[in-house]
């Protein structure tokens, strides 16, 4: 198939959905292109990675001063800000170039990431109605707004997704009915966004597509290198759901841990950490790295890695990483209700400060259990998230939305 992907930002090892199936998918034989955004010159380089997995990649720079001139032109309307954060006309006249070309750059079907760039989707489907256009939702955003407005811990955080909620309902409700179909990540998410359509409005077939985890990338390294007590938390950190996460097991998980054993660590790896992530760095206990080249080899040494999830969408992509890397896993069940893992086989799932803290605990002082649990950790993510598995489904379903009287299934 002639595939095209657009993506409101550079797929990479860190945007791991698309990268990955974009990946996939051109390992599998089909003729991938890319139509993309980016920001910095670290993205830049990742576009001339992307380029060794492509047909084609057309990127173009998007940006700051773009961004906030689209977010003000929107403040008035009731287009969320999400819409149009990443709306660069540039990058739609060349989409719309390629599409309605000379034939040479003729698509079977088009692919949009997100509902940062869901408007070139719809940009798509006004002036090529006829064009298969799947659009990966990823996460129900008005889903994930909702519990951040009442829980996020990051002011920001929670004065944005307040402001943002009620028009992000009304929108991400109307959009599953405007393309040929819609994918998710798990099922609450699904469930989600199909109770967003208004009364009377027939959706599109929304389908869970699950994430995947690059298995030859995010390995076991050697057993030798496991440090003894040490606690890892990995994610973007100028996400307000990880900011959120990072407080929690700083300031109320892991004070109950130093009490017992004042010799753990913990590590927070991610990039753009805001200051009042920086300020934890202050105790010598904890240690903030910002931006790492890889994250890989954080996870491989870790003794634990700690997922508290207070509120979130989707499937974490993080319990799947550590997993793959055979580091022991301690969750909250919020973390993990979109996996098919077991409590107490695969990793260990907790409710409160207390419970997790003694999970912590228990694993650090039982070398035997961390590496049972390791193992099994891996043996789940090799059982269910193959990046080749997910681009199978997805391969089902764009044969359903080009052929769609064939029958060939697509859920």
């Amino acid at each position: 198939m002639d595939i095209l992907f657009v993506v409101p930002y550079v797929p990479s090892l860190i945007r791991v959905r698309p990268y990955n199936l974009i990946r996939s998918l051109s390992q599998r034989g089909h003729r991938v292109s890319v139509m993309t955004l980016w920001s910095d010159e670290k993205e830049q380089a990742d576009v001339e990675r992307l380029r060794e997995l492509c047909f084609e990649v057309r990127a173009l720079p998007m940006a700051r001063w773009r961004s906030m001139w689209n977010c003000l032109l929107a403040l008035p309307t009731w287009t969320p800000l999400q819409a149009v954060y990443s709306w660069h006309p540039g990058l739609a006249y060349q989409i719309d170039n390629r599409v309605a070309g000379n034939g040479l750059h003729s698509y079977d079907v088009i692919h949009i990431e997100h509902l940062r760039g869901v408007r070139y989707g719809l940009f798509i489907k006004t002036h090529h109605p006829n064009l298969p256009v799947v659009w990966d939702s990823v996460d129900c955003i008005s889903y994930l707004f909702a519990q951040a407005a009442g829980q996020s811990r990051s002011v920001f955080g929670k004065l944005m997704t307040q402001f943002e909620l009620g028009r992000t309902r009304l929108y991400e409700g109307r959009l599953p009915a405007r393309f040929d179909h819609v994918l998710v990540t798990s099922p609450v998410d699904r469930r989600e966004l199909m109770n967003l359509a208004p009364e009377g409005v027939t959706s599109t077939p929304v389908s869970v597509v699950p994430c995947g985890v690059d298995l030859d990338y995010f390995r076991p390294g050697e057993p030798e290198d496991r440090e003894p007590a040490t606690v890892i938390f990995s994610g973007k950190m100028s996400y307000h759901a990880n900011v959120t996460m990072a407080l929690y097991l700083a300031n109320e998980v892991m004070p109950l841990v130093w009490h017992e054993c004042p010799d753990v660590q913990l590590i927070i790896v991610g990039k753009d950490p805001p200051g009042n992530i920086k300020s934890l760095a202050s105790s010598q206990m904890i240690k903030v790295t910002g931006t790492v080249d890889e994250i890989r080899p954080y996870l491989q040494r870790a003794t634990v890695a700690a997922v508290p999830l207070i509120y979130g969408a989707g499937l974490q992509n993080k319990v799947l990483e550590a997993m793959a890397c055979a580091t022991p896993v301690v969750a909250t069940p919020r973390a993990v209700s979109a996996l098919r893992t077991r409590a107490g086989r695969d990793l260990l799932v907790a409710e409160d400060a207390g419970e997790f803290a003694r999970h912590i605990l228990d694993l650090i002082s039982d070398p035997v259990h961390q590496r049972k649990l390791g193992r099994a950790g891996r043996q789940y993510v090799e059982q269910y998230h193959e990046w080749d598995s997910v681009a199978t489904q997805l391969e089902g379903i764009y044969h359903e939305v080009i052929h769609p009287k064939s029958g060939i299934p697509g859920k």
